[in-house]
């Protein structure tokens, strides 16, 4: 009688870039002939892969070590929080192994020492998407590792080095994979999507025998062909985003951009080291309104930043009254750990972080809820992400998974996750739209 094979537990915590990471792992355990374990009693020994970006997950991550330890006793751990020093090691000396990010070769590595794996492997047990932790419908595409910016709050670069990006005919095989397997949406993720192959030169890769430049907008044109929703996140505003919004206004892909602004005063973003000026992102914005009137934009924003006036705040505010963005996420600054903006002078009392985030989203509370009136007696076409006795929950072309809103459908009690509807959009909030049948 065959050795039963060895069952591996794994956490995944952090952005959805470690979530790809996680189900490269999981993708590789499995294509070697290990389980997946559900408990951490079953399992051999627990991989845990970490956030460390913020000082919450940090703690975030620390905890859920410390639990796997209690609960196992046998742990690897990954991710960005094993790329800073020896604060794994410190907290959790008993820790089997400590990596960085997308390091799936020391991971397995690790995974043999302390649990060899199986003699027969068997790697059709392994379906061509590999091992997904998101809804069957929908799954991240990362094109890239890494980012070339020097962000003053931010220390991505420390944790995940320079910009890799990945060759284009690997990740339109995988997009490929993925939409046989039953995808219907593609959200294409990266630390910077615009500068996807400045570190190749932008040459030139295969797919299919025909050639295809290692660039966004050929990437994304190529996507196109796989007919389902393509949406890109984290785009920078270069000049050259200006080229993707045609294929948007055409419905090659979806009319939807996630830009991360981070602020609007001149003095902030310079301070910030930010590659854009808020004058000549609003005239941006202005420009990609005129070509796909449509088109959905989401952002982000720090408050708070060192030296952040009340003057650089109204700017801001000023800011979101004139680009009047559909979906937006704001923060006070955080010291990260390693961060250089840390040393920045006149750093921002809590309090006063926390009433200009107040002012922030009560701003954009408005915004937000004047923009999806508007769409009230629209018919829409929406993704159904849940299904109850009754109702399902989908989402529009301007919902991203988990950070946006949803579209509540009445009466979609035949409907399954994954399918596309026609629907009539009849109330709204700040946050979410409630819809019936088209007619």
């Amino acid at each position: 009688m065959s050795k039963a094979a060895p069952k591996i537990g794994f956490v995944s915590l952090g952005c959805p870039k470690a979530a790809s990471d996680s189900e490269r792992i999981l993708t590789q355990l499995r294509a070697e002939g290990y389980s997946i374990s559900g408990s951490y009693d079953e399992a051999d020994l627990v991989v845990v892969n970490t956030c460390g970006f913020i000082d919450s997950a940090v703690e975030e991550s620390l905890d859920a070590i410390g639990e796997a330890l209690a609960e196992n006793g046998k742990v690897i751990v990954t991710g960005c929080l094993g790329a800073k020093g020896d604060v794994v090691r410190t907290t959790h000396p008993s820790v089997l192994a400590v990596t960085g990010p997308h390091a799936l070769e020391e991971v397995m590595e690790a995974v043999h020492t302390h649990s060899p794996k199986p003699h027969d492997p068997y790697t059709d047990l392994v379906p061509p998407q590999g091992i997904r932790l998101t809804p069957q419908h929908y799954a991240y595409l990362k094109i890239s590792e890494g980012c070339n910016h020097r962000c003053s709050f931010c220390i991505i670069p420390s944790l995940r080095g320079d910009l890799v990006s990945r060759p284009i005919g690997e990740v339109m095989q995988e997009a490929e994979n993925l939409v046989n397997s039953g995808v219907r949406e593609l959200l294409v993720i990266s630390q910077d999507t615009s500068a996807y192959g400045v570190d190749v030169k932008y040459r030139t890769g295969f797919w299919g025998g025909r050639p295809v430049k290692t660039r966004m907008t050929e990437l994304a044109s190529a996507l196109s062909d796989l007919d389902v929703w393509v949406r890109l996140h984290y785009v920078y505003p270069y000049p050259h985003v200006d080229e993707v919004i045609p294929l948007m206004a055409d419905g090659k892909v979806l009319p939807y951009l996630d830009v991360p602004f981070q602020h609007a005063s001149p003095r902030i973003l310079k301070a910030m080291k930010r590659p854009a000026s808020g004058e000549n992102n609003l005239a941006r914005i202005s420009a990609w309104r005129e070509i796909c009137p449509d088109i959905t934009l989401r952002s982000t924003f720090i408050v708070g930043f060192p030296g952040e006036t009340e003057s650089d705040f109204e700017q801001l505010l000023e800011f979101m009254q004139e680009a009047q963005l559909d979906r937006v996420g704001c923060f006070t600054y955080s010291a990260v750990d390693g961060a250089s903006a840390n040393a920045l002078p006149d750093q921002v009392p809590e309090e006063v972080k926390q009433e200009r985030l107040a002012r922030f989203m009560e701003l954009q509370a408005k915004i937000s809820a004047d923009k999806l009136q508007q769409k009230i007696g629209q018919t829409m076409q929406v993704l159904v992400d849940a299904v109850d006795e009754e109702n399902a929950v989908g989402r529009s072309a301007a919902d991203a998974p988990e950070i946006d809103g949803v579209v509540y459908l009445e009466g979609g009690a035949g409907l399954v996750p994954g399918d596309l509807v026609e629907v009539e959009i009849v109330d709204a909030d700040e946050h979410d739209l409630w819809a019936g049948p088209a007619d």
